[in-house]
């Protein structure tokens, strides 16, 4: 019986260790999405007119849509995030896919309305960034500046570049309880 409790132990531990992988592999890849999303949303605003010195007041519409009212160093307060620190590097994955919505939405329709010109721009990414937050509502979502900022995702890499994907065990752990592979 002893052994049998210590096999399932360490299957559990395992488990726990490759559910959490999972869930750092996604975030990181989202992450990494909202990137490329963020420099797609930038060159279609600067084709919709915005200008180089209004893109900080372009991104901020779309967060103060999707928050509330919120711009970014409003967030960051709320969240306790440093005013230095990038805020989507502290989003969960929830979060970070409910930004590259608003963004990819966004994006759409500065092409599909063939919006030229800065401040219908800027209006559109805040409406948008407003519409998102009304889906997220109506579906009995958290809004986003009620979620906790997640750790900051550097030390998710660090963790994703130090863990063995193999996830192995301590020999003397696993002596006799699972096969060699």
């Amino acid at each position: 019986i002893a052994q049998a409790q210590k096999y399932f132990a360490i299957q559990t531990r395992r488990q726990e260790i490759s559910d959490q992988m999972a869930a750092d592999l996604e975030r990181l890849e989202t992450r990494e999405q909202m990137t490329v999303e963020f420099k797609a949303l930038s060159g279609a605003a600067r084709e919709a007119g915005v200008q180089n010195k209004m893109f900080g007041i372009f991104h901020d519409a779309g967060y103060k849509g999707l928050y509330g009212g919120l711009g970014v160093d409003a967030i960051k307060a709320r969240k306790g995030i440093p005013p230095k620190e990038n805020l989507m590097d502290r989003m969960d994955t929830i979060e970070l896919i409910a930004n590259q919505f608003r963004m990819s939405q966004t994006r759409e329709k500065l092409k599909r309305e063939n919006i030229k010109n800065q401040r219908d721009a800027i209006e559109t990414h805040e409406a948008v960034g407003k519409e998102v937050r009304r889906a997220i509502a109506k579906i009995g979502g958290t809004p986003p500046e009620n979620i906790p900022p997640a750790e900051p995702i550097r030390n998710v890499e660090k963790r994703l570049k130090k863990s063995n994907p193999k996830l192995e065990l301590d020999g003397k752990d696993a002596a006799g309880l699972v096969p060699k592979q």
